[in-house]
């Protein structure tokens, strides 16, 4: 039986102690959920796995610091932009190639549908958007040759600047002007990803993995440099049901503040936490579903956003 190592243990502390002081631009504009194979033991044999992956998420509820505001409890025009709500259904395409056991590359290609209303900067009346497109393409190269069992792998890749940050406000006075550059389908930055994670089996019924992943921006673009974020994803699988696999994660995202002449700074950055239950489905020998619901267990934003009560994904997995 495999048991999590030192390390391991030691590497979460650490990175639990440093998520509070990292403090989604724009609130979560993304999901936290870990759908990765290889982070979770199921790309160790070679060849090619495909993904795909849906998330919806409505972010309405107006959060100023750790406690939620009612919307009607602000007076308006308001002398800064209040942002209403924010619906996203996004899409995530994975290609994954495994060369070897110890060797891997995995490419992400994000779709997102987002519609988004806000109050202008002393306005009474709400401007609108409602863009569809390519978001930030993610590439990663990982190696886990350290232990015969692959279980401890390193990620290593770059954000590529692929998605839009000119989409402009569809509807009402802001009408033609650009949206924040938080709610942009892209940063219009490189951000280097760095990675760690381990996976193994608490018993033989039980599978556990868990994930670090830093993203770091290389470069401003624009009058706009992204905050740097990190991403923690604790996860169990009972693996005694049949075809029915269900699983449980802890989800830990902060942020830190954005930066530049087009920043929102002072309502960007936050901590999140996320308990999220689901499903995996085998269908077959080679395809499996799953489905996942997030739930916040604890939000810390600076200035004022607006957060999700819960989001949704779902998502198959083919193996070729």
């Amino acid at each position: 039986m495999l048991r999590p190592s030192r390390t391991l243990v030691s590497t979460a502390i650490v990175t639990l102690a440093i998520l509070p002081g990292l403090a989604g631009a724009c609130s979560t504009c993304g999901c936290s959920l870990n759908s990765d194979w290889a982070s979770q033991g199921y790309a160790t044999s070679s060849g090619f796995h495909l993904s795909l992956r849906e998330d919806y998420f409505n972010q309405s509820r107006l959060i100023e610091g750790s406690h939620r505001i009612a919307v009607g409890s602000i007076a308006l025009p308001s002398d800064e932009e209040l942002q209403r709500k924010t619906i996203n259904r996004n899409t995530l395409l994975g290609i994954d190639y495994s060369f070897n056991r110890a060797w891997g590359l995995s490419v992400q290609l994000p779709w997102f549908s987002r519609y988004h209303e806000t109050w202008p900067e002393g306005e009474t009346t709400l401007s609108s958007s409602d863009g569809r497109g390519i978001g930030d393409v993610r590439v990663l190269a990982r190696y886990q040759g350290f232990s015969p069992d692959a279980g401890v792998g390193l990620q290593f890749g770059v954000k590529l600047p692929t998605g839009t940050f000119k989409q402009p406000f569809n509807a009402g006075t802001a009408a033609g002007e650009l949206l924040d550059r938080g709610l942009q389908r892209g940063t219009g930055t490189t951000d280097a990803l760095l990675g760690v994670y381990k996976f193994g089996y608490l018993g033989e019924s039980v599978g556990y993995f868990a994930q670090a992943m830093a993203q770091v921006a290389l470069n401003a673009r624009g009058g706009f440099r992204p905050g740097n974020s990190l991403n923690v994803n604790l996860g169990l699988r009972y693996l005694d049901a049949g075809i029915v696999t269900p699983q449980l994660q802890l989800n830990l995202h902060g942020e830190q503040r954005e930066s530049g002449a087009l920043a929102d700074r002072a309502n960007s950055g936050a901590t999140l936490a996320y308990l999220s239950p689901g499903l995996g489905l085998k269908l077959g020998r080679r395809l499996e579903a799953f489905v996942f619901l997030q739930l916040p267990i604890h939000e810390h934003v600076n200035g004022v956003q607006i957060e999700p009560g819960r989001l949704w994904s779902a998502g198959l997995q083919y193996r070729l």
